[in-house]
């Protein structure tokens, strides 16, 4: 396996709390990874470790075994030139319309820049009609897939999903499940999705890792994770209140 990413011990605290306890975890070119676990275990702190948005306490992250912990300026800046992302909320620019928020990041003459947006949002499914829209014009299905297809117009090598499906319908997250399954392979892309959603992580995975008290507990393919030997993913997969991970409840 050629990785592409590549974690190893990697530590973060904020004060007392210990959130990252040493990560483990490599991605393989062309891969698409989903990380699993429940809210507050650290997800979103990893990925935000890997964009160079956070900087680790300890331990090493490399990226086409080029190591990016403790890069500053013009470097960090190229670092993260190399991925794009999808976030949880879509993160679109409400006074822009469609076409310049798909655009936002490429260079050139805004009517190339327009018609690569229009070519870019028939990715995924939406036509030229909504490019003059605004945003809160739009359902917050297409608001989701605008932002797609921003993450895939900067053409990255890598591409970040932050909990894709959050705060749609069934139907619309299977779309956005469908989508970015069809767009990852289509791009060659690597691909690292943070979720605690199963049905998005078993459409859109090709390997699963889970992620418990800061450590990656369990990572297999995603064949696999029905039956993952491991008592702390089959709760979670399955989401049983009882077994090993125990929720802490406040007494009423």
């Amino acid at each position: 396996m050629v990785s592409r990413i590549s974690l190893s011990g990697v530590t973060k605290a904020f004060g007392a709390k210990q959130v990252l306890t040493g990560i483990d975890l490599d991605v393989a070119r062309g891969e698409s990874t989903v990380i699993i676990g429940g809210s507050g275990t650290g997800k979103s702190v990893l990925l935000k470790c890997i964009l160079g948005l956070l900087r680790p306490d300890s331990g090493s992250i490399r990226i086409d075994d080029e190591e990016t912990v403790g890069l500053r300026g013009n470097a960090l800046a190229r670092h993260r030139a190399r991925f794009a992302m999808l976030f949880q909320g879509g993160a679109l620019f409400d006074s822009l319309p469609i076409w310049r928020n798909v655009s936002f990041a490429l260079e050139g003459p805004a009517r190339e820049q327009r018609a690569k947006a229009i070519d870019t949002l028939a990715r995924v499914g939406l036509g030229s009609e909504v490019a003059d829209l605004k945003p809160n014009e739009l359902s917050g299905g297409m608001q989701k897939r605008v932002a797609l297809a921003r993450a895939i117009a900067m053409q990255p090598e890598i591409i970040f999903f932050d909990e894709p499906t959050t705060g749609l319908d069934p139907i619309m997250a299977d779309v956005i499940n469908r989508l970015i399954r069809q767009q990852v392979t289509d791009l060659g892309l690597t691909a690292l999705t943070i979720t605690h959603d199963m049905a998005s992580a078993r459409h859109i995975a090709d390997n699963i890792a889970m992620l418990y008290e800061g450590r990656i507990i369990w990572h297999g393919p995603v064949s696999q994770i029905d039956q993952p030997d491991n008592d702390f993913v089959d709760q979670f997969v399955h989401g049983r209140a009882d077994g090993p991970i125990q929720m802490r409840l406040r007494p009423l």
